[in-house]
C-alpha cells in the first residue's frame, strides 16, 4: 500500500534518514519503535507528505506522492497527534466534526446524515459522548487526546496514523485505544501505522514492527518476535533486559533488569 524506495532526508545539513526503503501492506497494524530523536514522527510527516524527502520516493498504491493531493490524502489517512494546543474554545462535538470536513464538497452545507452518523459514532467509540458539549479547554490532557481521536475515526479513512496517540492517557483508555485498533483492522480492514514507545503493546497486536537507530538507519523489520529480541533493544536503548513470552498473547514481552532491586529493605537513619 505504501512503498518507500532510497529515502533520504536532512534538517538542513543534519541527516536524519539516508536510503530508507520498506513498505506497509494494506490491512495490517504496523509499529515503528525506536530511541528519541531517530526520527520516527518525521518520517510519518513524510508518509503523508507534510515535509518533501531530499531523495527517493514515497508511493501510495503504486502513485507518487508527489501526484496525491492534499485533500485526496485527507480523504485517504486520518492522523492521531501525541499531543495538541487546543487554545480555542471548540466544543468536543464542534472539533470532532471537523474530521468530516474532507468529504465534504461544499463547506457551507450543512452535514449530511452521514457525516452526523460518522460523528456520533466517534464520539461514542472514543467514550467521550458525554462530554460532547464541553468545551475542549476544559478539558484534561487525556481528554483532549480522546478528542483528538474521535476526530481521526470521525473521517473514516482506509488509514490511520498515531503519533505516540496513548502517552497521555492512563491505562485504562490506553487498552481500550488499543483494543479499538484492533477491532478497527479486523472489522473494517483499518490499516494502522502507529509509533509507540510500549514495546509489550506493540508487540500484542503488530503484524509488523520497523525498529530504528538513533541515527535513522533501520535496524530490522519483520514480525513482532523477529524485531524485539534481547540483542536488537540491548544494542539500541542500553539496559539489560530479559525477553519472555506473553502467556496471553504469545508475542515477545520485555522485562527490565533493574541493578538496583526495589525490594530491598528502606535505608534506616542511625
Amino acid at each position: 500500500m505504501i512503498q518507500v524506495s532510497n529515502l533520504s532526508f536532512s534538517f538542513g545539513k543534519q541527516p536524519l534518514f539516508s536510503k530508507l526503503n520498506f513498505s506497509v501492506k494494506q490491512g495490517e497494524i504496523f509499529s515503528i519503535i525506536g530511541p528519541n530523536g531517530c526520527g520516527k514522527s518525521t518520517l510519518l510527516r513524510l508518509l503523508r507528505g507534510q515535509l518533501k524527502s531530499n531523495t527517493g520516493e514515497v508511493r501510495w498504491n503504486n502513485i507518487p506522492l508527489d501526484q496525491i493531493s492534499t485533500k485526496a490524502m485527507a480523504r485517504q489517512v486520518a492522523i492521531v497527534p501525541q499531543s495538541a494546543t487546543l487554545t480555542f474554545p471548540y466544543t468536543v462535538r464542534e472539533l470532532v466534526t471537523m474530521g468530516r470536513y474532507p468529504h465534504r464538497k461544499n463547506l457551507l452545507r450543512f452535514h449530511t446524515r452521514t457525516d452526523l452518523d460518522a460523528i456520533e459514532k466517534a464520539l461514542t467509540l472514543a467514550d467521550i459522548l458525554p462530554l460532547a458539549d464541553r468545551y475542549v479547554t476544559q478539558l484534561s490532557g487525556g481528554e483532549q487526546q480522546r478528542v483528538l481521536l474521535a476526530r481521526a475515526l470521525a473521517q473514516n479513512s482506509a488509514v490511520l496514523f498515531l503519533d505516540e496517540a496513548t502517552s497521555h492517557l492512563d491505562i485504562d483508555h490506553k487498552l481500550e485505544l488499543t483494543e479499538l485498533l484492533v477491532q478497527l483492522n479486523q472489522k473494517q480492514q483499518t490499516t494502522v501505522v502507529q509509533i509507540s514507545h510500549d514495546l509489550d503493546l506493540a508487540a500484542a497486536i503488530s503484524h509488523r514492527i520497523l525498529l530504528i537507530a538513533a541515527d535513522g538507519e533501520i535496524v530490522a523489520i519483520g514480525k513482532p518476535e523477529e524485531v524485539i529480541t534481547k540483542e536488537n533493544l540491548c544494542q539500541l536503548f542500553r539496559f539489560d533486559i530479559e525477553i519472555t513470552q506473553n502467556p496471553l498473547t504469545g508475542t515477545p514481552q520485555v522485562t527490565p533488569r533493574l541493578k538496583t532491586s526495589p525490594r530491598q529493605p528502606p535505608f534506616q537513619q542511625i
